[in-house]
């Protein structure tokens, strides 16, 4: 009886759980969708009107994932890492850039998914070293910067997240403003040069570039890295 019960109380843990996920990821994309334009945001707006902003933070609070459910889990944390970035901004806003505002990437600590943690963090620690290999995480974790790949208006969610960490990793890698090519010179995002050791477990730079190019970059192209740019990803 007693591992019955045991067993019961785990089911509802998981399902509570996974509707916590949900509700949040919903709701994100509705929020994303109204206030994300051509992979930019109005912050201007959300400062303006901040009710959806402060529901999904407050719903962030709540979530718990589990590694074991990878899919839900990642799906959580981008989402809570681009949401948590837009509220930074926001709470600040207007600002030139997210540099401008001290400790906002490594000191400035937030609650989230029943932690408090800091955006780099985030990052760093509950994505990155936890799913090692998965290098695609760059292309859709948004620093607020117009130098990160542009957000999306959409959710990350667990049903499609493969297919949108591989399209907006070839999406960014195809973009020529993104990767600069003039013959066999190549300019890459200063991403690769502060996370290479993401890019080169399976080869070079290149070769990770070439996975999800349509037009390969040569074989032995001359890599330098063009300086980030960290003005804020506002909607003109």
């Amino acid at each position: 009886m007693k591992q019955i019960t045991t067993l019961i109380a785990l089911l509802f843990v998981a399902v509570s759980y996974s509707q916590s996920v949900d509700t949040f990821v919903n709701k994100a994309d509705a929020f994303f969708k109204t206030h994300i334009k051509n992979g930019r945001v109005d912050y201007k707006a959300i400062k303006n009107n901040p009710a959806t902003l402060n529901e999904l933070t407050s719903l962030a609070k709540e979530v718990r994932v589990s590694k074991s459910d990878a899919k839900s889990y990642q799906a959580f944390w981008i989402n809570a890492y681009n949401i948590t970035v837009i509220n930074g901004i926001v709470a600040n806003y207007p600002v030139k850039q997210p540099l401008d505002i001290k400790g906002f990437f490594d000191k400035t600590t937030h609650e989230v998914g029943g932690v408090k943690t800091t955006l780099n963090d985030i990052e760093n620690k509950l994505l990155r070293a936890v799913f090692p290999k998965e290098a695609r995480f760059h292309f859709v974790l948004v620093c607020a910067g117009l130098g990160c790949p542009p957000i999306i208006n959409e959710a990350y969610t667990p049903g499609k997240l493969e297919a949108q960490l591989q399209r907006q990793t070839v999406k960014a890698l195809n973009n020529p403003n993104f990767i600069r090519v003039k013959g066999n010179k190549v300019q890459i995002s200063q991403i690769f040069e502060w996370y290479k050791g993401d890019f080169t477990q399976g080869g070079s730079e290149v070769d990770f570039i070439n996975k999800y190019r349509k037009e390969s970059l040569p074989a032995k192209a001359k890599v330098s890295y063009y300086p980030y740019n960290w003005t804020l990803n506002q909607v003109k």
